[in-house]
């Protein structure tokens, strides 16, 4: 069975050190077989089944026990769960689950899992989710100068992101959404670059945007081709980006040594958590039978 791994962050005045576990995306995951021994081992009320779909689709069809914390909700919400339990997260198909299953972690939950291939494969149905947009993850001693610079090159990916899919789609409502995150990951550029602590090369650089391990954007698109033929499928991915975002602008905001720096990524946290919140409307906004379980 999976093991949790060691979670956690230690105060030193003003800065906090990540340990080298919180250093990764990786969270431990269950494969179906693996959670249905887990639960049948463990009393009903000792561990937490968590779903973070839409309303809609949990009403759908959803596993017994769950309690429904959409994503979008679950940043404001996180305090209504218990830290101290197992949790296991699950959405769709996978995408969502994993990255709540690393915010809960991050956030202090010691034990984490997420269900590979969501609600899905639960029923034996082929499911795989996207693959991560591979941002990457504060170490706690960073500059204001590599913290600022940092999220410059993570609004640069999300932009990049939102523009290629909004090229893309021929949904307008969609389109519309995108072209607004677009819009607004570009003046969240414009602020960081105004605090003059973003690096001179990254500001002026026109290249693509690189992410952790040398991927790039246009490679994460091609890995996830699949999952961006339809309208929900890029709403889950977009779901999951936003969140990573999310996830790192809080961390870094809590790694910063300057007040001013941490106010101002405090403040662009809250923006994308908005975006996310917008993503989840939509995704509830589309047809009946337009989302499968």
């Amino acid at each position: 069975m999976p093991q949790p791994a060691d979670r956690g962050a230690a105060k030193n005045g003003e800065e906090i050190t990540m340990r080298e576990s919180e250093m990764t995306s990786e969270v431990p995951s269950f494969f179906p077989d693996e959670a249905r021994d887990f639960m049948a081992e463990h009393p009903e009320g000792s561990y937490t089944l968590l779903d973070v779909r839409q309303d809609f689709e949990y009403q759908d069809a959803h596993l017994p026990g769950a309690t429904l914390i959409p994503l979008p909700t679950l940043p404001d919400l996180v305090r209504s769960l218990d830290p101290g339990k197992p949790t296991i997260v699950y959405c769709r198909s996978g995408a969502r689950s994993r990255t709540a299953a690393q915010f809960l972690a991050h956030q202090g939950f010691r034990q984490v899992f997420n269900l590979v291939g969501g609600i899905q494969a639960w029923e034996g149905r082929p499911a795989e989710g996207p693959t991560e947009f591979h941002l990457r993850f504060v170490r706690g001693d960073e500059s204001p100068q590599e913290i600022v610079t940092l999220a410059y090159e993570m609004e640069k990916s999300l932009q990049g992101f939102h523009q290629t899919m909004r090229d893309r789609t021929t949904d307008p409502g969609l389109a519309e959404l995108l072209g607004h995150l677009v819009k607004a990951e570009g003046a969240h550029m414009k602020r960081l670059v105004e605090t003059g602590l973003v690096a001179a090369e990254r500001a002026q650089s026109a290249g693509p945007a690189i992410m952790e391990g040398g991927i790039d954007a246009a490679e994460f698109l091609s890995r996830n081709e699949p999952f961006l033929r339809t309208v929900p499928g890029v709403i889950d991915v977009a779901m999951m980006i936003e969140t990573q975002a999310l996830d790192l602008y809080l961390r870094m905001a809590q790694a910063s040594r300057r007040l001013d720096t941490r106010d101002v990524l405090f403040q662009i946290a809250d923006e994308e958590k908005a975006h996310l919140a917008a993503l989840g409307r939509l995704l509830e906004s589309l047809p009946p039978g337009t989302v499968s379980s």
